[in-house]
């Protein structure tokens, strides 16, 4: 735990701790020339309505204009997040990003016609253009995806007025974020010391980490006494947001805001169904997980509190920042040279914002765009765990890296399915080479303890909460009210049957669907699981192959969106349409915990 007790100002913070977003925008004055460049020019589009198809050079310049302009929205927009997040109490920087939302929106309005008139085009004529042209040709991908979309894409009015509501359908979640994580305070908790600390969310996990049971409830319970207190506020805006992920899903004609989300990447439901299915089949290898941390750690009952404290005492593993990123860099290395070059510019070049500091947004991402550096932040604690999701984040960003280097700007991004996969492989081939650097038993325990932590959240709780978003937007979809009881309610019931009988369950825990971010992200959260079984898949290919299995996995980093997601998987050499993968993830975590449960009650 850090010795300071209040976190530190922005200003307070070493340049070299923070992100150069210089690259980007050398002043805020740039910023704004470039906003306003967007600002005069993006309503040009509609020049091109009525004319789209009419012939190929008006074709080509329509899509290079909007390619130019989204361009340049990307980077205004990535530079005022950005600002915005590393201290979400500067009024400036909260105005850039409100504006750069604002004006994203009205460029979605000037462009909301393109994707009506194509499809009303005869699809022989693009076909045409493509084909008779090598700088069109690039597209060809681009326009099966959206043929595809030809049923769900309204008029040129409907879509219009959409992309000028998106701004509006977007406020429940910015006042998620708003309250979440500039203005929601917590009552400080008595450390181990016996130290007064605040209390925030970069520090919740290290309070639960801690070796004094006390002070883990203390922080579980001023964690959620402040949610409970804003409980019909948070519901409310929960519950907008479905409503709005159910209309737009509706007013297109999907069956559901899953079908429509998961649509966008060509994914069958199936997928997910099965994912549920395949943890639910297996939810008694978590059980017993929950029963041997009561055991290990000699208690007379389990609390969801005590599910991130250690299992092993006194392990001495270097988990400073300097260290962690020399164990990242020895760690990844069987991913090669090239791969381990990008980590080290990442390191050098200021890639990542390190501190905690007042005011910043909680947690870790990977963010940027295409042409910018591919940004990490990060609220560096000095724990096992900071190193991991250091790594995990750093597999976002080297996949961003080499899909920007890569790809045309068309194909320059990657969906969420693909994206997890990098960031979890990088976590899993970590774990194997520090399971090996360390012999020690109780290193050892420890290292496995840690793995099975990671798997426990990345594929048991993250399909938890999948099951909870699917089933709140069927529930508000059939006209159920959603509640701040109601929601408590569902949630404490689907807690239970995740952590079985062993576990005694306080009643706040009822409340952790207030503070989870990912369920205003529409279908976001089951590709955390999906993506750890592929990783699992690919990881253990890499380690028994080598190089023969490096090189697919790196075109697999490159590929970006040139392909349908499944497909850029098959590749790599795993295939995601079955749920093969998630039940051999799931026998080496048994295999795991049989490890760990022999080393621990032997």
């Amino acid at each position: 735990m850090e010795k300071r007790k209040d976190l530190p100002l922005r200003s307070e913070v070493a340049l070299e701790d923070t992100w150069n977003l210089e690259p980007i925008f050398a002043s805020d004055e740039a910023w704004e020339e470039a906003f306003g460049y967007i600002e005069q020019n993006h309503s040009k589009a509609l020049s091109f309505k009525g004319r789209l198809t009419s012939d190929k050079e008006t074709f080509k310049e329509a899509i290079r204009f909007q390619e130019d302009i989204y361009f340049r929205v990307e980077h205004v927009y990535v530079y005022a997040h950005l600002k915005f997040d590393t201290d979400t109490t500067n009024s400036k920087y909260q105005a850039y990003f409100a504006r750069i939302s604002s004006l994203y929106a009205q460029v979605a309005s000037s462009f909301s016609f393109y994707q009506a008139e194509l499809l009303s085009a005869d699809p022989k004529i693009i076909e045409g253009f493509l084909e008779s042209d090598e700088e069109l040709y690039v597209y060809k991908h681009e326009f099966e995806k959206l043929f595809i979309k030809r049923p769900f894409i309204l008029s040129d009015k409907e879509e219009r007025l959409l992309a000028e509501a998106s701004e509006i359908f977007k406020s429940p979640s910015d006042t998620f974020g708003m309250l979440n994580n500039a203005d929601i305070t917590f009552e400080p908790v008595i450390d181990e010391h016996g130290e007064e600390s605040q209390l925030s969310h970069g520090r919740y996990v290290l309070f639960l980490e801690s070796k004094d049971r006390r002070v883990r409830k203390d922080a579980f319970m001023s964690m959620y006494k402040t949610f409970t207190s804003f409980k019909n506020t948070f519901a409310s805006t929960l519950s907008a947001t479905v409503k709005a992920h159910n209309f737009n899903a509706n007013i297109r004609g999907y069956s559901s805001a899953r079908h429509a989300s998961l649509s966008a990447n060509n994914i069958d439901e199936s997928v997910y169904d099965a994912l549920v299915e395949a943890v639910n089949d297996r939810i008694s290898l978590l059980h017993r997980y929950v029963n041997l941390r009561k055991n290990a750690l000699k208690l007379d009952e389990i609390a969801m509190y005590d599910l991130y404290t250690p299992l092993v005492e006194d392990i001495d593993l270097p988990v400073s920042y300097e260290d962690a990123k020399q164990l990242i860099l020895d760690g990844l290395a069987v991913l090669g040279e090239e791969y381990v070059g990008i980590l080290k510019e990442a390191f050098d070049n200021r890639w990542i914002d390190i501190k905690e500091n007042k005011g910043k947004r909680s947690g870790a991402y990977s963010s940027g765009g295409y042409g910018t550096n591919p940004y990490i932040l990060m609220n560096w604690q000095d724990n096992i765990d900071n190193v991991f999701t250091l790594a995990h984040e750093l597999g976002h960003s080297v996949h961003s890296y080499y899909t920007r280097k890569s790809q045309p700007y068309v194909y320059g991004d990657y969906s969420i399915f693909l994206a997890e996969v990098a960031s979890t492989t990088n976590e899993i081939l970590l774990t194997d080479y520090m399971l090996k650097k360390f012999t020690d038993p109780k290193v050892r325990a420890y290292l496995i303890n840690h793995y099975l932590d990671g798997f426990k959240g990345t594929v048991f709780r993250q399909t938890q909460f999948a099951e909870f978003e699917h089933f709140i937007h069927m529930a508000a979809k059939n006209g159920t009210a959603l509640t701040a009881d109601y929601l408590s309610e569902s949630y404490f019931e689907l807690n239970k049957k995740y952590y079985g009988d062993s576990m005694v369950y306080d009643p706040q825990i009822a409340m952790e669907w207030a503070r989870i971010p990912h369920f205003y992200y529409n279908y976001y959260v089951f590709q955390y699981a999906t993506g750890f079984s592929a990783a699992s898949a690919l990881s253990a290919k890499i380690l028994s192959e080598g190089a023969s299995a490096v090189k697919p996995y790196i075109d697999y980093l490159k590929a970006g969106s040139s392909d349908f997601p499944i497909e850029v998987l098959k590749k790599a050499g795993v295939d995601m349409s079955s749920n093969a993968a998630t039940k051999a993830a799931m026998d080496v975590f048994e295999q795991r915990l049989g490890e760990l449960e022999e080393l621990l009650l032997k």
